[in-house]
Parts: C-alpha cells; structure tokens; sequence
C-alpha cells in the first residue's frame, strides 16, 4: 500500500435498538419506539457530502425494511451498503443456522430497497469472537468478502485480544474472509479501542486525532465507526443504571462537530474501497 487509507463506518441503527437497552426496548416492542434514525442520518450523510467522503453503512434488516429510501439515499451518495445482521442479536444467541437465516433476511430487505448483495458483514457489539469463529464459515458460504466483526481488544462482552489488528486474511476450510478490524492502538502490551463508537465520544478529540495520525504514520488503514444515534442528543431517556447510561451518552451533544474535525484530518472512504486500494478486495 503506497500510502495509508482511512475508513469510516456506520451501523445504522435506531436509538432503541442499542444492547445497553434490551431491558428497557425488547424486540417485540420496537415499533411502539419513536423512530429517529432518518433525520439523525440526515446530519450524517449531509457533513459526509460537505467533506466529499464516502462511508460503508452497515444496515440492520429492521431498518431497511421500514426506511428502504434511508438505503437509496445512501446508495445515491456513494455510500457503500453492507450488512449489520437482522435485528442485532448476538452471533452466539443465532448460532449457525440462525444467521444464515438473519443474513438472508438481510439481504431480502436490502434488495428490496435496491441495494446489491452486501460485500461486507458486521456482527451485532463485535460478537464474532473465539467462541463464534463459526460465523466466519457461514459467511463464507453467503458469498460475503470480507468482515468487520472482531474487536482485538480485552471486553466483558466481546473482543479478541491476540487478534492482527491491522487488514489481515482469516483461513477457512473452505477459503478465506478478509478481516478489516476496528482500529486499535498498541500500548503497555494491548490493544486500545480509538476507532469509535463511545470510545470516540469519550477520549478528547485532539488525543483520538492523534493517536489515528499515529497509526497512519506507521502506514495502517484505518477504521473508524459511529452510529446514527450518536448524533442525536435529544433522543428519549431510557432507565438504565448510571454506567450504562453514561457509556450511551457522553458527548452526544459534540459528536458532529468532532466528527467534522476527524474528517477535514482524515478524508474518509468506504471500507470496501479501501479494501480494494489496499490489495484485498477487487474493486
């Protein structure tokens, strides 16, 4: 790779279907919920066109059901549409069979809203992990390149510690998966999440800006992800314990403008674009 690229990714998600608040907003209770996702993606895809970058939207089934023009609109601002799964259940509450059918429905309401088949995958809170490696196979067999499910990071809930954190190839009997991991930062022996999410509301701007100038001086492609949620300060309070709540809310009110920073640094493609500019992917 001739020079460091830089990915943005987004899992497009309601506010309410967040694993945090599973006690609070069950599935079967999910459109009773006020639905937010559509203006805060509105925020979103507006700065990413001011800035002239393109992202990978990793759509939950769910979603794309109910919003198919929220696809298009995607699809018509050069925005890669991959995969999120169905309605962000876990790999290991799916099992084998239960994702090829979550895929499948995936891919049934993404064609329905007339995107492609999905190249990419990511599993619901980094699930794919050394007790789901089998998803890899699945994945596999649905004709999917390449994933962004593994954490390489120590997590109560997910992660793979020992993981490449940089683009690597994961052997299967069947071929291989090309892995694009959320980008991690080496220190004290361990990998450190600053590629997104809570992580990017938490840590001070100008530390995560650095930190991914680090990793690009050193020549890695880079992968940073948000959720529309997290550009919208005014969405419903839900009870949950004072942890859970913080971790969903700090910074809510500075993400676009944080985000507006990151990217008038780092000018941002698609994963699948930068997979395709690294080697890994034909583009």
């Amino acid at each position: 790779m001739s020079q460091p690229l830089h990915s943005m990714s987004f899992d497009v998600e309601e506010w309410f279907q967040v694993a945090n608040h599973s006690h609070a907003c069950p599935r079967e209770r999910w459109d009773e919920f006020e639905s937010r996702v559509e203006p805060a993606m509105g925020r979103v895809l507006d700065l990413l066109e001011r800035r002239d970058c393109r992202a990978t939207m990793f759509f939950l089934g769910w979603i794309a059901e109910r919003h198919p023009d929220l696809v298009r609109r995607c699809l018509d601002a050069g925005h890669e549409v991959a995969s999120h799964g169905y309605d962000h259940r876990f790999l290991g509450e799916l099992g084998p069979e239960g994702l090829h059918a979550d895929l499948q429905r995936t891919e049934e309401a993404l064609a329905a809203a007339g995107a492609p088949k999905p190249r990419g995958f990511r599993a619901s809170t980094f699930t794919l992990n050394r007790e789901t490696w089998w998803a890899f196979d699945v994945l596999l067999e649905r004709g999917y390149t390449y994933d962004s499910s593994v954490h390489p990071i120590r997590h109560p809930t997910y992660g793979v510690p020992g993981f490449e954190p940089a683009i690597s190839r994961v052997d299967l009997d069947g071929g291989s998966m090309v892995e694009f991991p959320v980008s991690t930062f080496p220190m004290l022996g361990r990998n450190w999440p600053v590629g997104g999410g809570g992580y990017f509301r938490l840590l001070p701007g100008p530390v995560q800006r650095s930190l991914i100038a680090s990793l690009e001086r050193r020549g890695r492609a880079t992968a940073t992800y948000l959720h529309p949620w997290e550009f919208d300060p005014e969405q419903p309070l839900v009870k949950a314990s004072l942890s859970k709540r913080f971790r969903h809310r700090v910074g809510l009110g500075r993400t676009l403008d944080r985000l507006d920073a990151f990217l008038e640094r780092f000018p941002c493609e698609s994963m699948e674009n930068v997979l395709g500019r690294s080697g890994f992917l034909e583009e």
